[in-house]
This record gives C-alpha cells, sequence and structure tokens, in this order.
C-alpha cells in the first residue's frame, strides 16, 4: 500500500507539473501575441471627436474599456475589434472615420489594453467581444441583425469566433488570416515555433459557421500577414463575400492609402447589410 501511495503521489507530482508546464508555455505564447500599451494616449477632446467612454463588464468579471462614437438618427451600429498592439485610442480617428459613414461604433479596449483591467489572452479577447456585442444590444438597444463587427489583423480573428451562429448584419475582416499558425510558418518557415501557436486564433475551422455576409479587405504589399493568408480564409469562408485588394496598402497604412475610395466601400457594404 505504501508503495502505492508513492506511486500516486509522483503521478499526482506529474499532473501538476504538467499543468503549471502547459499554464506556463500559454503565457509565453500569449506575450508573443498581444503587444498592449496601458492608458490613453489621445483622447476624443484632443481629436475633435464626438465620443463617449464606457466601461464594461465581461462575463468572467473583468472591467474593460470603450469608447462610443455616436451617429445620430442612425439605426445601425459598428463593432471595431482592433489589433495586437497598441489600444484603442490609438483608432480613434479610424473609428470617427466610420461613424461619418452613418453608423454608431463601439470601439473596444481588449482587457489589458487601454484603461481595461487583466491580461490578454485569446479566451479573455474573445470574451471582450462578446461583452461588446452585449453593450450595443442590451445597453444600447441595437438590434444584433443591424450590427456589424469590424476586425483588423487580430481583430478579425476575434470578429469570426463572435460571428459564429449569430445573426449580425455583417462582417468586415481587414488584413486578417486564416490561422496564427499559419502566419508563424509564412514570417519562420521551417522553424519549430508554429508548433507553439498551433489551433490558436484558428479563424479557418470557424468561418464555416459565419452566416452572415463578408467583406474582406487586404493590402497587396501587407508584409506582417500576407495577402495570401487573407486569400485563404476568403476561400473558405461561405457567400455571399466579396475580397477586396487594397494596391498599394501595406498592414498598418489601410487607411491613409485607401483613402476615399476604401471608406465609401465600407459604406456600400453597410448599406447593403443594414440599409440607413
Amino acid at each position: 500500500m505504501a508503495r502505492r501511495g508513492r506511486g500516486l503521489a509522483r503521478l499526482g507530482a506529474t499532473v501538476v507539473a504538467l499543468c503549471l508546464g502547459i499554464a506556463v508555455l500559454s503565457r509565453f505564447v500569449d506575450r508573443m501575441i498581444f503587444y498592449p500599451t496601458p492608458g490613453v494616449d489621445l483622447t476624443p477632446a484632443e481629436l475633435g471627436v464626438p465620443a463617449e467612454e464606457v466601461f464594461l463588464r465581461t462575463a468572467d468579471g473583468v472591467r474593460i474599456h470603450a469608447f462610443y462614437l455616436p451617429a445620430p438618427g442612425e439605426t445601425r451600429a459598428l463593432l471595431f475589434l482592433h489589433g495586437n498592439a497598441g489600444n484603442a485610442s490609438h483608432r480613434l480617428p479610424n473609428a470617427a472615420a466610420l461613424a461619418e459613414l452613418g453608423t454608431h461604433v463601439l470601439l473596444l479596449d481588449y482587457r489589458g489594453y487601454g484603461r481595461s483591467e487583466g491580461s490578454p489572452s485569446e479566451a479573455g479577447v474573445y470574451a471582450d467581444a462578446r461583452a461588446g456585442l452585449a453593450h450595443l444590444v442590451d445597453a444600447r438597444g441595437f438590434d444584433e441583425r443591424r450590427i456589424v463587427a469590424f476586425g483588423r489583423s487580430i481583430g478579425g480573428a476575434v470578429a469570426v469566433d463572435l460571428a459564429q451562429g449569430r445573426a449580425l448584419a455583417g462582417l468586415v475582416l481587414e488584413s486578417t488570416f486564416s490561422s496564427i499558425g499559419d502566419v508563424a510558418a509564412s514570417i519562420f518557415g521551417g522553424l519549430p515555433l508554429g508548433a507553439l501557436v498551433r489551433g490558436r486564433f484558428d479563424s479557418a475551422a470557424k468561418i464555416g459557421r459565419v452566416r452572415c455576409p463578408l467583406l474582406f479587405l487586404h493590402g497587396d504589399r501587407d508584409r506582417v500577414i500576407p495577402i495570401e493568408l487573407g486569400r485563404r480564409l476568403f476561400e473558405i469562408a461561405p457567400d455571399p463575400k466579396v475580397f477586396e485588394v487594397l494596391a498599394g496598402a501595406g498592414h498598418n497604412d489601410t487607411v491613409l492609402v485607401g483613402g476615399r475610395p476604401y471608406l465609401e466601400r465600407i459604406r456600400r457594404f453597410l448599406d447593403r447589410v443594414a440599409p440607413r
């Protein structure tokens, strides 16, 4: 019995050590993926942008920050899910341009970003997006069928996760990818780093459960997320869908390079899926 007890103790210690190792590895991967900037670097007042700062509570109890940009008289809304670096305040000018297309905009700070509590993780940012959608429906009174999710870069993967099985008006996916594993493979080639992120932010495995119209936007000079990875996701996405190439645009200058035609393309999509 004593020998058996020692064996069970060793097994228990091994299981605990394995769980701790997985947790440490998961945190390491999160630090590879997320690059948050705390605080607010730009304020709506400084930019002359009409916006309200709001704080939301996620299902797992994290207090997150967001900017709400109203579009008086409009009955549709856009949930803006940004990329993996900086914070929401850096996207305020872009959000203001989108609001001028005739839509209310909720611009989220993921957990650990801006004025939000917590630390970012894959499951965490998915929960943050769900809290943003719930705020638009419950606090602002929008029908889910009048809400478009806009995801840029890693925010595209967050938007795809959010849209699964939901009756959203539409989904705009800009400069996004099929999976983080595919991104790692494109950057690091044959190095084994891809194994660390295999299965993470796997939009390719989820896109088939999206039932709303899709608009893909991608710069043909994107060196961070090659346009081929955006096309890969587009090819397996269900209809109706459109892929728009932003000629001359890289990963972080789509708005600048695209200019008014870029915004007009988004406006036409909004008018089609959620008419004014």
